[in-house]
């Protein structure tokens, strides 16, 4: 082999290793190759925290709880039997039970998901297509896992209070005053309240009438409606079905995902100073595809399980 050649390959070699993303060479640091995939991820995060923000003003959640991987969470349902305040003069006064049982828990814990966008894709729609829409999926579906879990615990009624009204109107406005009944015998403020109703079951108590419908996060909702902060319209609530929820029984924690996990190599993008996500996306040569990780840990909650209204409509009566 010639001087040259080996000085040529001695470049590339070299170009090669300073070009790979590692502890010793932190992507800051490297030529301008990771300028649009850094650009990528930035927005990647900054909307998945957007929607998530938009859906805790919708939502009236104060701020985020960050809590450590692996805490457990609980719903409680709390009560307490009131005695007689009439005592005669000398006597013990009786003590109220006051009663506070666990009701349901969850791990809250870190979840990683990746995906795939093989070169052929590009090849074939083009990277806005291929990479951006893919990107956008892919957003939706980590989304719609924490709302999944969500509403199959709103919807419980092991332990909500119910009920059945004979109108839309009165399921709504039943549900709203037994979760304020319930606060106030707790002892707990409500500032606002949430309420849950099926898409058909609007529309069929509208009927032609206007309806200022605003989006946010996927979700359609109605400001201020009949006295609630917010009236989610969802088909994930079941038709006939109304639920109630104050505003304080929700809380949404999460975990940190930008912890040291450099020092295993693996470098996330994060966002703001909630780091509800972390991503990151790199191009693998080895399989010809683009990569793309992310890693988060959330659950929204109720805190109270029994702080929840879920009135069933029977119009037969």
């Amino acid at each position: 082999m010639n001087k040259n050649r080996k000085l040529r390959m001695g470049n590339l070699q070299f170009f090669a290793a300073s070009s790979v993303e590692t502890l010793a060479n932190p992507r800051d640091s490297l030529p301008n190759t990771y300028t649009n995939v850094t650009a990528r991820e930035k927005d990647f995060v900054t909307r998945f925290s957007n929607n998530w923000k938009a859906l805790q003003e919708i939502l009236g959640i104060m701020r985020p709880v960050k809590k450590d991987a692996g805490t457990k969470l609980v719903s409680y349902t709390a009560s307490v039997a009131l005695e007689s305040g009439k005592v005669d003069p000398g006597c013990v006064i009786p003590y109220s039970k006051a009663t506070v049982t666990e009701a349901a828990k969850a791990d809250l814990k870190l979840e990683k998901y990746a995906k795939a966008v093989p070169v052929e894709d590009v090849d074939k729609y083009g990277a806005d297509v291929a990479v951006s829409k893919t990107d956008d999926a892919f957003l939706n579906e980590l989304q719609g896992t924490v709302m999944d879990r969500f509403y199959t615990r709103l919807t419980d009624t092991t332990e909500a209070m119910t009920g059945t009204e004979s109108s839309f109107q009165m399921a709504v406005a039943i549900a709203m005053g037994k979760v304020i009944d319930k606060f106030k015998k707790m002892r707990k403020d409500v500032s606002s309240i949430v309420v849950f109703v099926n898409t058909m079951d609007v529309y069929k108590y509208l009927g032609a009438a206007e309806l200022s419908v605003q989006n946010a996060f996927g979700i359609q909702y109605v400001k201020d409606f009949m006295g609630a902060q917010s009236m989610i319209i969802s088909s994930e609530i079941e038709e006939g079905t109304v639920i109630a929820i104050p505003s304080e029984n929700l809380v949404l924690y999460y975990v940190d995902p930008s912890q040291e996990f450099q020092r295993l190599g693996l470098n996330y993008t994060v966002e703001g100073e909630t780091n509800l996500i972390g991503f990151h996306a790199q191009g693998n040569y080895g399989t010809a595809v683009g990569e793309s990780f992310a890693l988060m840990g959330m659950e929204l909650w109720a805190e109270y399980a029994d702080g929840v209204a879920i009135i069933e409509i029977d119009d037969s009566f």
